[in-house]
């Protein structure tokens, strides 16, 4: 037997033993889609790169996915990406190859896995992203060698290595770059999925087995329920506050507008006026006056106009500037903002809370209720897909409007369908439950004038998932596996558990001490609404402890703040709504996890991020040119 087939012989093995290992692993349903959605990911990043040489992202992919989920999953992902990829480069004898080299690069990142203890960091991960480039160049070369035949030495290798090394560094240099810019990102991502669909059974004796049987027939006699503890969610967010008034993503991190309006809006909801919530320094609606300079998106200002209004200030005149005027010029003729619902919905309530009358928002309720899907849901724009955060939006900016009730009775029934078995909601319909999401279908559902406690899936209520969402110093979670941007979570949550909906009833004031909050601010005494008739719309009731009437809208994906969820407009954006910029891509529901853009310091990870990529991309371009020069330069 030849050489060549020995070698063919042994690849066919290494790539059967690898399926094989991998079904006889018997993966779970969403394993499967999982793995099939990240094979489909490293083929589009092999396939997109094709004007640049060697360069690709499916390397990465690879590793990565070895690392997140394991060998199987790593090697199953690199093999499939090899080969449906070839549909379009090109199938022949190095597509064997290619699998094998793929696929043992997904075994190297769950070596990896195994050596750190899943704590590679970004460096540590661009450099084994980059080792595995040098490693699949290697193996290709070999390929070259055995599929055409010729002298099978180590001279004839080494010299056909040579001639593709300026490829190799290509390859190995992309690598680092996508590593060093995305990598961790992909990590967690993955990473948070696997968590949510992994239980492992344990064996037990008959003893402890009796004694779990007698424990869960009591616990079913008496259900016990998590309770949320709105105060303790309060106390958190004022320790979060920052010496400047305002708050960011996370306690100690730099203040930004979009972090100061949703921590504002969930003190508002729990009854705490913001005027009184100062620390050693200004207070929140100081610092939002401070700062409007940086409020003039369609978002930013609706959040800003609910928070301001809400506190009791008028949002009519705020350093020269009259912000619901300024919002109403962000209408499009139809009536709504930028063609999206949640800005839209925003929009309804942010001008019925600064006094603005019924019909002056009765186009934009108008074309909410063209929005509306045939299965009773909205998505971030019409015709969109359904999802419940744009759902829950859209709910509340109809009964601030005293729009169709048949619509908002739809829009319940929609929420009451999609609703998971833990009680909760996913962010865009879809996926993993999440708090932000949640909260945004129970202010739909109270801004409907229905009961959230009563919405259940297999016994749980959105507000039994939100209490099991509270950690013990007060704060809300996004979700079982992730805890970003809590202050933002937290604020949004608050909402949802006082059981109140946009716009927010003016909190009374505390006595004025005759000592103001800095940056300007002037507070005049009583706790009335301010003179610009900020008091909510006619027909609104406080929902305490139940339902409230059609004024009450809850607050969900406000346009603007990708929630990712960070969560899109009001998405996580998105960030954690990374996340991620605060602005709402176009496709994003409201509740895509995102960091905010908004005044972003060195040290929330920005600028860290542009650092490797251009970084990265530079060192790409040494590599290239210096590879290609020396490999010129060796040309006979």
């Amino acid at each position: 037997m030849s050489w060549e087939a020995y070698a063919y012989l042994l690849l066919a093995a290494v790539l059967a033993g690898g399926f094989a290992w991998y079904e006889r692993s018997r993966p779970p349903a969403r394993l499967v889609a999982l793995v099939a959605a990240l094979a489909a990911l490293a083929v589009a990043g092999r396939l997109v790169l094709t004007p640049i040489p060697n360069v690709v992202a499916t390397t990465d992919i690879v590793l990565i996915t070895g690392l997140a989920l394991g060998a199987a999953p790593g090697f199953a992902v690199g093999a499939l990406a090899a080969l449906i990829s070839n549909v379009w480069l090109g199938q022949g004898p190095w597509t064997p190859w290619e699998m094998a080299g793929w696929g043992m690069v997904g075994l190297g990142g769950a070596a990896l896995a195994a050596l750190t203890r899943g704590r590679v960091g970004r460096v540590g991960l661009a450099a084994a992203c980059g080792l595995a480039g040098f490693a699949y160049g290697a193996l290709l070369d070999y390929s070259v060698m055995v599929s055409y035949g010729g002298e099978q030495s180590l001279d004839r290798y080494l010299a056909i290595s040579a001639r593709g090394f300026p490829f190799n560094v290509a390859h190995a240099a992309g690598n680092v770059v996508f590593a060093l810019a995305g990598g961790p990102a992909l990590v967690r991502m993955i990473a948070r999925y696997r968590e949510r669909f992994e239980f492992r059974w344990r064996e037990a004796g008959a003893a402890p087995l009796a004694l779990l049987v007698a424990v869960v027939g009591l616990a079913g006699a008496f259900p016990a329920r998590a309770e949320a503890d709105p105060s303790a969610a309060v106390a958190w967010l004022e320790s979060a506050q920052n010496s400047d008034g305002g708050f960011g993503v996370t306690p100690g991190s730099p203040s930004n507008p979009t972090m100061t309006g949703w921590a504002t809006l969930g003190l508002e909801a729990a009854g705490r006026s913001p005027f009184a919530v100062r620390g050693a320094g200004p207070t929140p609606i100081a610092y939002l006056r401070d700062h409007i300079a940086h409020v003039r998106s369609t978002g930013d200002l609706e959040r800003t106009i609910l928070a301001l209004e809400g506190a009791g200030a008028n949002s009519h005149r705020v350093h020269g500037r009259d912000l619901p005027a300024e919002l109403s010029r962000h209408r499009v003729s139809g009536g709504s903002y930028s063609g999206e619902v949640n800005l839209t919905a925003f929009g309804i309530l942010a001008l019925r809370a600064s006094g603005a009358s019924h019909s002056a928002v009765a186009s934009s309720a108008k074309w909410l209720r063209g929005a509306q899907n045939g299965d009773g849901g909205w998505g971030f724009q019409s015709s969109a897909p359904s999802d419940a955060d744009s759902t829950g939006a859209a709910l509340e900016g109809l009964a601030a409007a005293a729009g169709s009730r048949h619509a908002m009775k739809r829009g319940v029934a929609y929420l009451r369908r999609t609703q998971e078995r833990d009680g909760g909601f996913a962010l865009g319909g879809g996926g993993l439950t999440n708090s932000q999401s949640t909260a945004w279908a129970i202010q739909g559902v109270v801004a409907a004038g229905a009961n959230p406690a009563r919405v259940r899936d297999h016994g749980h209520s959105p507000l039994d998932y939100l209490a099991r969402r509270q950690r013990g110093d007060g704060h809300y979670a996004y979700s079982s596996s992730s805890d970003q941007t809590p202050v933002w979570v937290t604020g949004q949550a608050l909402v949802a558990t006082e059981r109140e909906a946009y716009p927010l009833k003016p909190v009374p004031r505390p006595q004025p001490h005759h000592s103001h909050g800095g940056g300007g601010e002037t507070q005049t005494p009583g706790p009335g609404p301010s003179s610009s008739g900020s008091a909510p719309p006619a027909g609104r009731t406080p929902s305490g402890g139940g339902s409230s009437g059609a004024g009450g809208s809850g607050s969900t994906a406000e346009a603007g703040v990708t929630h990712s969820s960070g969560g899109g407009a009001q998405s996580r954006s998105r960030a954690n709504s990374p996340p991620a910029g605060e602005r709402q891509a176009v496709g994003t529901p409201a509740s895509a996890p995102a960091e905010p853009a908004a005044e972003t310091s060195p040290n929330d990870g920005g600028s860290d991020t542009t650092v490797y990529v251009f970084g990265g991309l530079g060192a790409l371009a040494l590599a290239l040119a210096g590879g290609f020069v020396w490999y010129r330069r060796r040309l006979p």
